[in-house]
């Protein structure tokens, strides 16, 4: 039975890739054909005359299923802003219905566990209608959310999951990703989301931590989903 999961954050920078990458190296070595994609990103470098966005080269590398990585990062924008301006910018639209074409075809490559990962946080606008939330109702896989733990996330974190549920939407878990900052209480934030959210908590990701470290925390999360 294949596993297939759509992976947001509280907002940018919240530890979406690292967790994306984490559970798919972790999938791997659980014996799992593991397919990553980033449908769109906004910041990107020119490397041999194409674009490329690093969190789209970081799940291209830990794929275990290989494709392309114009189908990994369909849509790459140049500017590190809101994908609907750096589109804009570009003279070009972006839509729900494009993305979730290009998510369903590289969905059809065999595969036992995939993971779709979105672009900030859930209600970040396409263009001037659609927002990304709206492909991840297309596709209505369950949602993984990463919570960047620093003053304010409760905040965020409670908004977001509200929104995910009115969207129909099933929250499979979530991660609460230390900053390289540890919060003041730490802890008792961690157990105020834990009490109010229907959701598990998957695991705690401190910052420093080793390789192997890093590999059991995912290991053990993985083996949650």
């Amino acid at each position: 039975m294949k596993k297939r999961f759509f992976v947001t954050g509280t907002n940018t920078d919240a530890g979406k890739t690292y967790v994306t990458v984490g559970l798919l190296k972790a999938a791997q070595r659980a014996g799992a054909r593991a397919l990553g994609l980033k449908p769109v990103a906004a910041g990107a470098e020119w490397r041999e005359g194409v674009l490329r966005n690093d969190d789209g080269l970081r799940i291209h590398a830990a794929n275990s299923v290989k494709l392309p990585y114009e189908q990994v990062n369909p849509v790459v924008l140049e500017e590190a802003i809101a994908p609907h301006i750096a589109a804009s910018h570009e003279g070009r639209l972006v839509t729900a219905s494009r993305l979730q074409g290009y998510i369903q075809g590289a969905l059809l490559t065999p595969h036992d566990f995939a993971l779709v990962e979105g672009a900030g946080g859930w209600r970040v606008p396409l263009n001037d209608r659609e927002l990304l939330s709206d492909v991840a109702k297309s596709l209505h896989f369950p949602v993984i959310l990463v919570v960047d733990m620093r003053l304010g996330c409760l905040n965020h974190a409670i908004l977001t999951a509200e929104a995910i549920v009115a969207d129909g939407l099933t929250i499979a878990g979530w991660i609460a990703n230390s900053g390289q900052d540890r919060m003041p209480c730490f802890e008792e934030n961690v157990a105020t989301l834990s009490s109010l959210f229907l959701a598990p908590l998957l695991g705690v990701l401190p910052w420093s931590q080793d390789e192997k470290e890093a590999e059991s925390v995912f290991d053990a999360l993985y083996s949650t989903l």
